[in-house]
């Protein structure tokens, strides 16, 4: 489950992204983008301690769709300068330093189950006034793996390849990102789906 908190953002999401959006290698679109939230979902961290949410955002209209997960850390992650986005102040919570998933261990063991076991979207409730409501979320994705899987153990991020896809290469197994969404069909292998688009998969390592 997703616990989500109605607060006030400072800066919000999108304004961290939009500086940081460009200068990727995958990136195509206006130097200054203006972006657009096109949907959004989230993972479970088991340990409740990060938020990992997904964003897809259009840099302009007709343009793509690109893939941009995050996480939310309560501190600094050590080493992980190079995927900072920048901090945003969180009206409950407080400072929230934000991160490029890729470079994220929590990010890519939550991803790995996701894909390898046939899992879903995180469950999302929402906290109003110490009370639990439930939420359905923006979009729904799917692994094509099976239930009770057996998943390697993720700990550490180990090399990320900027590119897209984005290779995530962990302790554990490899991932690879896709980047910019084409509506294209299911990808073959064990991956993570929204609808038939493949999202990210899983590499034999």
């Amino acid at each position: 489950m997703a616990l989500l908190h109605r607060a006030e953002l400072t800066p919000g999401k999108l304004d961290l992204l939009a500086p940081w959006l460009p200068a990727r290698p995958w990136y195509r679109g206006p130097a200054e983008p203006r972006l657009v939230k096109v949907s959004a979902f989230r993972f479970d961290d088991p340990a409740g301690a990060v938020g990992v949410e997904t964003l897809l955002v259009r840099a302009e209209e007709g343009g793509p769709v690109f893939q941009a997960p995050v996480t939310y850390r309560d501190a600094p992650l050590a080493g992980a300068e190079a995927w900072l986005l920048g901090t945003m102040e969180h009206s409950i919570l407080g400072t929230r330093w934000v991160y490029d998933a890729a470079g994220d261990p929590v990010y890519a063991a939550a991803l790995a189950a996701a894909i390898l076991t046939g899992g879903t979207e995180a469950r999302e409730e929402v906290s109003v006034d110490g009370v639990l409501q439930p939420r359905t979320p923006a979009m729904s994705v799917r692994g094509t793996g099976t239930a009770g899987a057996a998943v390697p153990p993720v700990t550490a991020v180990t090399a990320v390849v900027e590119a897209d896809p984005t290779v995530i290469t962990t302790d554990g197994l490899e991932l690879t990102l896709v980047r910019v969404l084409d509506g294209g069909p299911r990808a073959e292998g064990a991956a993570l789906l929204w609808g038939e688009q493949a999202l990210a998969l899983v590499r034999d390592m």
